[in-house]
């Protein structure tokens, strides 16, 4: 055997000498190299309350998205004041009334009981956490897009254009997100239930002016986020391999989407999952306002403004809604502390 295809390694507390492959002495150090999002990952499953939070908020998703399905196969049959004996696929819906079924506590059909009108409140609260999940969601679509387009133009390139998108970020952050919904759903709101006759969801009784109150929360939230993507790409375009990559002659775009964009990702990703908290909170204070969804839909904060005359006598009806909201907006804001603690150690 050829010795020159080995090296060899000498044991201190042995005296031994041991011949190893080529690179084998190294193996070692490079199990323990990780690379950047492998140790943000890291930190980030070590964080217990941000991993508790992500399974409970994965779980109210999955039962947002199933759980109505599901909830309409399981039950026993009930004695309807209209239409006689039904079965749970018709009253484990959440716009069904039984106005002799008032005010119930939880029981067999009803497992998290009923409303001052007789409606299941397991079947609202999962509407209303599908309501919830879906405006957050187009909400950070828009958040994302918009802020990032005005954010890397502004400072990438600066001058003029840094002024104009500027001027025109702070004319959005001009109008508050209330007002600003309250004037889309007087002018727009009259013929959203025509025009969102057959769209899924948007169509169903009742959330019709989902679609513009989304709109609403969307074009007042992503200023915040054009300028947080804007102070840091001024910051990345300063730094050497950007300036390397314009000496070889890389265009802009291409400067754009493979080195400032790939930079701007742990804070884009912490600052929308934190938004999403105030987006939830936002569609529930307009529901709960009377300029959200609106009866028979469901949302989380119709079910407490529907709740709010029962209050005295029947306090479960609002503690449920109440208790979920809070639940939601807390895993979301421990969630985001988590992300911000993993991508940003020395926080």
């Amino acid at each position: 055997m050829n010795r020159q295809n080995f090296k060899s390694r000498s044991l201190a507390t042995t005296g031994v000498v041991q011949e190893l492959p080529p690179g084998e002495e190294h193996q070692d150090d490079a199990r323990r190299v990780y690379s950047p999002l492998r140790e943000a990952l890291k930190r980030f499953l070590a964080d217990r309350r941000a991993l508790v939070s992500m399974l409970v908020l994965l779980l109210m998703l999955l039962t947002a998205m199933f759980g109505p399905f599901l909830y309409q196969h399981v039950g026993i049959s009930i004695q309807s004041d209209l239409a006689g004996r039904i079965g749970p696929e018709r009253y484990h819906v959440y716009y069904h009334e039984e106005l002799s079924r008032q005010d119930q506590l939880p029981s067999s059909a009803y497992w998290l009981g009923t409303d001052s009108v007789g409606r299941d409140i397991l079947a609202r609260l999962m509407q209303g956490l599908l309501i919830s999940f879906t405006v957050a969601i187009m909400v950070e679509v828009v958040d994302v897009g918009l802020g990032l387009c005005v954010g890397l133009l502004a400072g990438y390139y600066g001058g003029w254009i840094d002024q104009l998108l500027a001027r025109f970020t702070d004319i959005m952050f001009a109008f508050p997100s209330l007002l600003f919904a309250l004037l889309l759903v007087g002018v727009f709101g009259p013929r959203a239930n025509d025009f969102f006759e057959k769209v899924p969801l948007f169509g169903d009784p009742g959330n019709s002016r989902l679609l513009i109150v989304s709109l609403a929360l969307a074009f007042t939230a992503w200023p915040l986020m054009a300028r947080y993507v804007r102070g840091q790409t001024l910051q990345i375009k300063e730094r050497q391999f950007i300036e390397a990559a314009r000496t070889v002659g890389t265009p802009d775009w291409r400067i754009i989407i493979r080195h400032i964009v790939p930079n701007l990702f742990s804070l884009v990703f912490i600052a929308s999952t934190l938004n999403i908290a105030g987006t939830i909170i936002g569609e529930a204070g307009l529901s709960l306002l009377g300029v959200g969804v609106q009866d028979p839909g469901s949302s989380l904060g119709l079910m407490i403004a529907d709740a709010l005359e029962v209050t005295e006598s029947h306090p479960w009806e609002i503690f449920v809604p109440t208790c979920v909201l809070t639940i939601i907006v807390l895993s979301i804001s421990f969630i985001g502390d988590g992300l911000r603690d993993a991508f940003d150690p020395h926080h």
